[in-house]
């Protein structure tokens, strides 16, 4: 049975959807004000691996992932570009669509917009207003009581007097309290036209917490299965969710046999550099396009799984790619050693396929269904005839799970970087044509210098029967 580790109850849990075969889940999605970096790949590649785990599982499964696509760093760097806030938002979106395609990533099944759930957002606010939940500032702010809600801080795990404000939290204005949060941001008159909404509070905008209840609300009801985000969302972002979520259905004090807006709650974790969080606020990020400029999507896809979900990947650099790059060779290897084998249907009595499976079963245990992976090539490289085609198409049907080893091997492992400055595949095919004519002519040391030569630029030659060389990257 799939456990999952609920940040909730800072516990595994037996997964129980809402519906039987059916899931639910909402993941927090981009800011569209800038390109994206391989922190946000992490979010997107991590909830792409529990969409294809729960359906290869048998689940049905509603993807909602969103776009924040109003926001103050978008309304400042509109500004400072001179164009509309749609001309930004809808530029960056593009590209994140463009990134999300090149590292083969399946798209949400809805990617709602901030902005075209301004309505719903108003009437959670409206609701937590009548329920003395929310206050109007003098500033024109609608403020949320956090200090009303007996529950608040039942995410984080911390009590009212440990929590701060918290990240995008402003101590500013007409606030009752510092932990209150914003729902509704008052107009300001230096403000673009396109930046306000009208409102029973005045023109203005939402704040940023009440976009995500209202679209995962609107499209997978007040009580969903999955939340989904990074580790930095969960204070304030997704405590402040759950407050006015709850807040606005049941008032003050949610009593123990009432559904909670969300059963279980995943969060992933950082890529740190230098033992800091990747952050565009830190400078220390890393664009996808500028990073899959040199590694194969599916190498980063690959990294990135290589990992557990939940544990952070500390001191990000292109050498931890590099091995994540030698890693899927090695798998790769092994089914170029069966041409032509197909991911097919795999029966779940197959001890491989048990394995993996109880692997990913536990918490999404990416790591060890990875080493399920390994072991199995070790045994397609050790079988021989029909036991190695079988094995083989057993190894690549595991890997279409997780979104690996679909391609063709050969093409993958004779493949470098893609702006790379090294030996090019026609100049290695003329080496090898060069070392077959200096073997046949007797000439071993010169045939020797050209293996010695290419295996220092990266090419590893491998000599079979009938004079054949077949040759891969390093």
């Amino acid at each position: 049975m799939l456990q999952i580790y609920n940040t909730l109850s800072r516990s595994k849990q037996v997964f129980k959807p809402i519906e039987p075969g059916k899931v639910k889940m909402y993941v927090c999605g981009m800011t569209v004000y800038d390109f994206c970096h391989i922190g946000h790949a992490r979010v997107m590649i991590v909830f792409d691996m529990v969409v294809r785990w729960l359906r290869a599982s048998g689940y049905e499964v509603i993807y909602v992932r969103n776009i924040t696509d109003i926001d103050d760093k978008i309304i400042n760097r509109a500004i400072e570009n001179g164009e509309p806030i749609s001309a930004l938002t809808n530029r960056f979106i593009d590209a994140m669509h463009a990134d999300s395609d090149e590292l083969g990533l399946m798209h949400p099944d809805q990617e709602p917009r901030a902005t075209d759930y301004i309505n719903q957002m108003q009437g959670i606010i409206g609701k937590l207003i009548e329920n003395e939940l929310a206050y109007q500032a003098d500033d024109g702010d609608v403020n949320f009581a956090v200090r009303l809600l007996p529950r608040y801080g039942q995410l984080s795990g911390k009590s009212l007097d440990e929590l701060n404000a918290g990240e995008r939290v402003a101590i500013v204005g007409g606030k009752r309290d510092p932990l209150d949060f914003v729902l509704w941001k008052s107009a300001k008159p230096e403000e673009p036209a396109d930046t306000r909404w009208k409102s029973p509070w005045g023109e203005g905008r939402p704040g940023w917490h009440i976009e995500c209840s209202a679209m995962s609300c609107d499209l997978l009801g007040e009580h969903f299965d999955i939340h989904g985000g990074g580790a930095d969302l969960q204070f304030p972002h997704h405590e402040n969710e759950i407050a006015q979520s709850e807040g606005a259905l049941y008032g003050q004090d949610r009593k123990d046999d009432d559904a909670p807006f969300v059963s279980y709650w995943m969060h992933n974790g950082h890529i740190r550099v230098n033992e800091e969080k990747m952050s565009k606020s830190l400078g220390n990020f890393f664009l996808i396009r500028d990073v899959l400029k040199s590694f194969d999507p599916e190498v980063l896809r690959f990294f990135i799984l290589k990992a557990h979900y939940r544990s952070p990947i500390n001191n990000y650099s292109d050498a931890q790619l590099e091995e994540a790059r030698s890693g899927l060779a090695r798998l790769y290897t092994a089914l170029a050693q069966a041409p032509n084998t197909q991911a097919g249907k795999l029966d779940p009595n197959n001890p491989w396929a048990k394995r993996f499976a109880d692997a990913m079963n536990d918490d999404f245990n990416t790591p060890e269904a990875i080493a399920v992976l390994f072991d199995l090539a070790s045994e397609v490289n050790r079988a021989q005839g029909e036991e190695k085609q079988t094995l083989a198409g057993t190894l690549k049907s595991l890997g279409l799970a997780l979104n690996f080893l679909q391609r063709d091997p050969t093409a993958f492992l004779q493949a470098g970087s893609k702006d790379q400055d090294g030996i090019s595949n026609d100049q290695i095919e003329e080496h090898i044509a060069a070392r077959v004519a200096a073997k046949q002519a007797k000439d071993f040391a010169k045939a020797d210098a050209i293996h010695k030569s290419l295996l220092d630029q990266g090419v590893v030659l491998e000599d079979k029967p009938g004079g054949i060389t077949e040759w891969r990257r390093a």
